[in-house]
């Protein structure tokens, strides 16, 4: 199936999302056709590489030399301009130039480094993402987000430059971790949450389906949260108002992949953010409690966490949420949830409020 990211910019144009299981067969065809004559220069994670090498090799996919490759560990510590630069001089060193085309082949990571890569190297050179983690699949490679991170968070440094499209393939999660594909798990839900309660409906009723990875469920749950995300994205690209949404969960989560030192994956982060956002609105009489209670039962389906884990007091985690990007004229930006499939921006809330919710998630 195909959709379409419909990109109101000047000028205008369709950026297509492509999810088929068994896409990378036909991918050479259709980089051909995007490509549109460019030389190619692919970036993959070095570990994906690992596992696929022999996979692709018969695949014909074009530009695919030793020459044209470039390799990396594509972990947090690696998202720093250090890393960005180091690839750009591999790009020049490989002959790569204004004309070039990259193809970047990886979870979310990847997709950050070399679209930042790609929307700065001399000015700016097109690019498509084949995005092999469910998070990837189903968040991070829709919607042209690029950055890189800074000792002082996350993404503080970044660009807007949409793939020319996105390849989804499946089956590429075969050689996903359990622990990697759960954390994908957490965006999903956070789109459920924040916007699609037949999804929410879906990932409670078909749950065996998903975690034993049935290509039909997993083609399902991408879709639905790809179509929503892309709808968001039309509406507002550079994340003035309505797109703001899609960071629930994240204001919390974000400082605590920082105070663990990223050793609180992102997808665990993201999960207990949704818990403290979830609860900091049933505190505010914004939502039912039993909205909750389902957000906990959904969470552990899919074994990810209930409680706020790790040594962080409240006054730590709100110190560090002082230093998120998504703080807005000097207040904190919170997504919190109404209903299942509906949520509110606030910027007044009560930080007393908040750091009662963090005391309370803990898990002690």
């Amino acid at each position: 199936m195909e959709i379409n990211l419909y990109i109101p910019a000047i000028p205008a144009r369709v950026s297509p999302i492509v999810i088929e299981t068994g896409l990378a067969a036909a991918l050479g065809q259709h980089l051909k056709r995007v490509a549109q004559g460019r030389e190619l220069f692919w970036v993959w994670d070095a570990r994906v590489w690992e596992l696929w090498q022999r996979r692709v090799a018969c695949l014909n996919w074009p530009g695919l030399t030793s020459e044209r490759l470039l390799l990396f560990d594509a972990t947090e510590v690696n998202k720093r301009l250090a890393k960005v630069e180091e690839l750009a001089r591999q790009l020049v060193r490989a002959g790569a130039d204004r004309m070039s085309f990259l193809v970047a082949v990886g979870g979310g990571v990847t997709g950050d480094v070399a679209g930042f890569l790609a929307s700065i190297f001399m000015r700016g050179i097109p690019h498509v993402h084949l995005p092999t983690t469910l998070l990837a699949q189903v968040d991070s490679s829709v919607g042209g987000k690029t950055g890189v991170d800074l000792p002082e968070g996350k993404n503080l440094l970044g660009t807007f430059q949409q793939a020319q499209a996105v390849y989804i393939d499946p089956q590429f999660l075969e050689t996903l971790s359990d622990e990697q594909f759960t954390q994908g798990m957490a965006e999903v839900i956070k789109m459920a949450m924040l916007g699609d309660g037949d999804l929410w409906s879906y990932l409670e009723t078909n749950s065996s389906r998903i975690l034993n990875r049935e290509a039909t469920a997993l083609e399902h749950i991408i879709a639905a949260s790809c179509r929503l995300k892309a709808q968001v994205v039309e509406a507002d690209e550079r994340e003035s108002g309505l797109r703001r949404i899609l960071n629930l969960g994240h204001t919390v989560g974000h400082a605590l992949e920082r105070l663990s030192d990223y050793r609180i994956l992102h997808g665990n982060a993201v999960a207990m953010g949704m818990l403290a956002a979830t609860r900091l609105a049933v505190c505010l009489g914004l939502v039912a409690d039993g909205v909750f209670g389902r957000l906990v039962a959904l969470l552990e389906v899919y074994g990810l966490p209930t409680r706020i884990v790790g040594d962080y007091s409240p006054e730590a985690i709100v110190e560090a949420l002082k230093t998120d990007k998504k703080q807005l004229a000097g207040k904190l930006h919170f997504i919190v949830p109404t209903d299942i499939g509906s949520v509110v921006q606030r910027h007044d809330l009560d930080l007393a409020a908040l750091n009662e919710v963090l005391d309370d998630l803990r898990d002690r």
